[in-house]
């Protein structure tokens, strides 16, 4: 009743209504440009600039709103209205400059359109028949990979284990599949046999030799479903703090292993909220004497 009574109210009262008449100023009102929330507070839009400015992500803005302003409800705006003021400039909100205060370059957030082919990975098991301990993280040794990629065809194998989120990096001087697989057996190797039970993978042709990288390490790869990145959730969010030391169109080429080997140790001994606020040396050393 309330919804029939505010459109006969907008359009005109009980004896002026007429619906074709409503039907055409809905549409012509829906059409009509809406400035922004930021664009219409002022107050609002320089508290978001000021904090940009300090590097704050849009989601640490958009909660540091929450507590700064408890009981002001004008004072809010959410991190997706923020990224689309940054990124769409012709709203005239925020500055282009302050792009570059993102943690992750500034790059444009949207859908995939066009998939093209996907590559061939015979014989590969779905993700869909990986086994429940791995999901849930209760169970340890289940693993997460990718390949970063740099400039001129260079890239280093991503690794993180599941539970702990600890990070392994590996040099990979090419991206053939025989290349990859051997690189990654080799690093896998050194673990030991209790944390090694599964790998799972996107659907790169990098992968394409998973049933040797099995045989050799008896870790089961699982890839994930096309175009599903959150299915490797642990390992795409690794891969996008790895962006504050290897930049995008940097050249991989010439990283040695054993600078690969002091980034992935600057990661693990951060401490993480997931974790609790300890850091993935800490859980996973804590896995690994569990494990002994």
């Amino acid at each position: 009743a309330s919804t029939v009574s505010r459109e006969v109210c907008r359009n005109g009262g009980r004896s002026r209504y007429r619906a074709a008449q409503a039907d055409e100023l809905a549409w012509q009102r829906a059409r009509r440009p809406q400035p922004c929330v930021l664009a219409r507070r002022p107050g609002l839009r320089g508290w978001v600039a000021e904090r940009l400015k300090r590097d704050w992500s849009p989601r640490q803005i958009a909660i540091g709103l929450q507590h700064a302003f408890p009981d002001d409800g004008r004072m809010r705006v959410s991190h997706e209205t923020i990224y689309r003021s940054l990124f769409i400039q012709a709203r005239n909100v925020l500055k282009k400059e302050l792009l570059g205060h993102l943690r992750r370059g500034g790059f444009m957030r949207r859908p995939q359109t066009a998939p093209g082919r996907e590559p061939a990975i015979v014989d590969g098991l779905s993700i869909h028949q990986r086994p429940a301990e791995a999901e849930d993280r209760a169970v340890p040794g289940h693993w997460e990979g990718d390949l970063l990629m740099g400039g001129t065809s260079s890239q280093i194998a991503t690794l993180v284990e599941r539970r702990s989120r600890y990070v392994m990096l590996v040099k990979i001087d090419s991206k053939d599949t025989r290349t990859v697989t051997k690189a990654l057996a080799r690093k896998i190797l050194e673990l030991p046999e209790k944390l090694c039970s599964t790998l799972t993978w996107d659907r790169g042709s990098e992968m394409a030799a998973h049933k040797d990288f099995t045989v050799a390490t008896d870790v089961q790869v699982y890839f994930c479903d096309p175009r599903s990145p959150w299915q490797r959730g642990s390992n795409e969010n690794t891969n996008g703090l790895l962006r504050q030391y290897f930049p995008k169109g940097a050249d991989l080429s010439n990283v040695t292993q054993a600078r690969l080997d002091h980034v992935a140790e600057l990661l693990n001994e951060r401490p993480r909220e997931t974790l609790k606020w300890r850091s993935p040396n800490e859980a996973f050393k804590s896995t690994v004497a569990s494990t002994a």
